[in-house]
């Protein structure tokens, strides 16, 4: 394994793993960002109020993304397993 092989495996890994969350983070904190509006707005100040929504966001998000995310993570690491011989090279 040469030193480019090594650091384009980890670019890939950490590309999956951003790609991957993405979906996840983004849609915590458009919920996070107008839940934040709102309690401007209108002065209340109730932590759970942040809370829920994003926590239940953040499920449904995942419940909608959970396909797509599994083939990504699974065609990567059925990838990883295929080359294993060729990596040990």
């Amino acid at each position: 394994m040469t030193p480019e092989f090594v650091v384009s495996f980890a670019k890939e890994a950490i590309t999956l793993t951003i790609l991957v969350a993405m979906p996840m983070l983004g849609l915590g904190m458009i919920v996070g960002l107008a839940i934040s509006i709102f309690q401007a707005t209108t002065s209340i100040q109730e932590m759970t109020l942040s809370f829920v929504p994003k926590i239940i966001a953040v499920l449904l998000g995942l419940l909608y993304f959970a396909p797509w995310m599994l083939e990504k993570l699974s065609s990567f690491t059925e990838r990883v397993l295929t080359n294993i011989p060729t990596y040990i090279r």
